[in-house]
């Protein structure tokens, strides 16, 4: 019997990385005036500047904007100009200044799971960031307790588990990552309910779930998720 249910925030409550690859298409075209972008990789470079920034800037639209900057300079051998690093700043201003929009749906979806269970909402980001979304989602009352974490890993899931007084066994996770959602719920002896997004960072894509994993459900939308937690346990 699952006690406790837990919702991501990006990509599962609201849209979000869409924002993110904008800015990425954006960023290529700034660049596009200095370099040969299709010879320099730019994606690959930007991305490969995240996760080398990740265990100093963590998530989110600010390490996003530091690590666009860096990259921007390396790409360009620091050719780049000021007011271009100033556009690319404004990018990192647009993403957290866009607006909340829920995926069609999810709150009749939380409703209903919240009528049967204690919900949660856990997510990873910058703080300021992800209090500004939970604040305008208008979805904050419906989760017992909402938690915004800077990594979704296995201590922070069982942190939280244990804090709200259950089991993993009793815990299922919804959310749109297999490595930040489901992963590390399933190594602790939980169950998620994988909603994939229709776009998803490269970083996410990267994970060790099984295919077929028995304590894991994949759904397409978010009013297959009141059904799919009652299948979970």
């Amino acid at each position: 019997m699952i006690e406790l249910v837990g919702f991501d925030g990006d990509d599962t409550l609201w849209h979000s990385e869409g924002y993110y690859q904008h800015a990425g298409a954006e960023f290529e075209r700034i660049l596009g005036a200095w370099i040969d972008t299709g010879d320099a990789q730019v994606r690959s470079r930007l991305h490969a500047a995240e996760r080398r920034n990740l265990a100093l800037f963590g998530y989110g639209a600010k390490s996003m904007t530091l690590s666009m900057i860096e990259a921007a300079i390396e790409l360009t051998n620091g050719a780049i100009s000021a007011g271009d690093i100033h556009r690319i700043v404004v990018l990192g201003k647009n993403i957290l200044e866009h607006p909340v929009e829920l995926l069609p749906g999810i709150r009749a979806a939380v409703e209903a799971v919240a009528a049967k269970h204690r919900v949660v909402l856990i997510t990873k980001g910058d703080l300021f960031h992800q209090e500004r979304k939970v604040a305008q989602c208008g979805l904050g009352d419906l989760f017992e307790r909402i938690e915004i974490v800077s990594e979704k890993d296995a201590r922070s899931y069982a942190r939280v588990i244990a804090e709200c007084g259950t089991q993993a066994m009793r815990f299922a996770m919804v959310g749109n990552s297999l490595r930040s959602d489901v992963e590390p719920v399933i190594e602790l002896g939980g169950w998620g309910v994988h909603m994939p997004y229709h776009v998803t960072w490269a970083h996410e894509l990267e994970h060790g779930v099984e295919s077929g994993h028995p304590r894991v459900l994949t759904i397409d939308a978010p009013d297959a998720i009141p059904d799919a937690v009652a299948r979970c346990g």
